[in-house]
């Protein structure tokens, strides 16, 4: 039996093709499903607010947050965002593919709060808790309005995808970036692609999103990469990882920030099924790593991982480096900062950024 927690939305609507549980709903507009997009069900709802406000004792390096689409068609098995579908009563795993919720009139909302004479004008990031450029932004189009809204507005913003449906929107980006700072981030983590048809099973091709960066890099941006996760003994070789940094280097990108993988509540489950049906022999090695409801890898490795990744960044002339010490929205190219979050972050595991990995 399925519910979600959406109460106190403005849309009473009953729906015959809802999940059981989920027929009356307030905020949920309609269900839908379509032959485009084969074994995904979305729920619409309206939305009563679009920004969302970042807790002060977060390490993420921004305080506002829009996020258009709750659950992902990407499919990563790693993605920290699981456990959000938990709170809608779905589960975290398959649901988090499948039922994707749509927040149709985020646009309209978002224009009314930043109309507010309260709204400060500060840096808001979208993608960092499930991705705006997912297939499901195909359909319905919902991030022109919100950046037209945002650049309208005087609100400098950032945007960190796995979708090459960016390059939809690059010349509205870049319009926009004639009223406002704007900065643009791809996540790009599994050169291999056997590895990634299994892991990020719903996300578009490393060459498909290097070929984004590029068309990015092509239309004036200065396009950081995140090589996240880093996933031990998969994806952590030099020889890997030199490829990588290569191929990041050649499509354009002039910074990089890298990390290895974190288990969150949610996509840790999820992660472990994975590894034991496609990597069982690695199974041992990730007892060790990850024990108990160990979050981050321990800190013995992460230092093992920044002096491997250092070298090679100098090699391929890219900026950047561990995810606990740089600034990962940067407030202008050019070399890496540390900041008072990122450096909290890396006293303490605990309070390390949660982006979209």
């Amino acid at each position: 039996m399925y519910g979600m927690r959406w109460r106190g939305q403005s849309i009473d609507a009953t729906d015959a093709a809802a999940l059981p549980g989920m027929e009356r709903l307030d905020g949920l507009v309609r269900t839908v499903t379509t032959p485009e997009f084969a074994g995904m069900t979305f729920h619409e709802v309206a939305a009563k607010s679009a920004l969302n406000h970042v807790p002060s004792a977060s390490a993420m390096p921004f305080d506002w947050t829009v996020n258009p689409y709750r659950g992902c068609s990407h499919a990563c098995s790693y993605c920290f965002a699981r456990g959000t579908h938990a709170y809608l009563d779905l589960d975290t795993g398959r649901d988090f593919d499948e039922q994707i919720v749509v927040k149709v009139n985020v646009a309209e909302v978002l224009r009314r709060e930043l109309a507010a004479p309260s709204w400060q004008h500060e840096p808001v990031a979208l993608g960092t808790n499930t991705d705006p450029y997912q297939r499901a932004e195909g359909r319905y189009r919902l991030m022109p309005e919100i950046i037209d809204t945002l650049a309208a507005s005087g609100t400098p913003f950032s945007v960190l995808t796995k979708g090459t449906l960016l390059r939809r929107d690059l010349p509205l980006l870049a319009e926009a970036r004639r009223r406002v700072p704007v900065h643009l981030a791809m996540s790009i983590a599994m050169p291999d692609e056997q590895l990634r048809q299994t892991l990020e099973a719903g996300a578009p091709t490393f060459q498909a999103r290097l070929d984004t960066v590029r068309a990015a890099t092509e239309a004036g941006f200065a396009v950081t990469v995140f090589l996240m996760p880093i996933v031990p003994h998969l994806t952590d070789s030099v020889t890997v990882l030199d490829d990588a940094l290569a191929r990041i280097a050649a499509s354009g990108a002039v910074r990089v920030v890298f990390g290895a993988l974190h288990l969150r509540p949610g996509a840790r489950e999820w992660f472990w099924q994975w590894l034991e049906r496609e990597h069982p022999g690695l199974v041992p090695a990730y007892r060790g790593l990850y024990p108990g409801a160990t979050v981050y890898a321990p800190a013995g490795y992460r230092k093992w991982l920044a002096a491997r990744v250092r070298p090679l960044l100098r090699r391929h002339r890219l900026t950047g480096g561990p995810e606990d010490e740089v600034e990962t929205r940067p407030a202008r190219p050019g070399p890496v900062r540390t900041t008072a979050r990122a450096a909290a972050s890396s006293a303490s595991a605990a309070s390390a950024p949660a982006m979209l990995f």
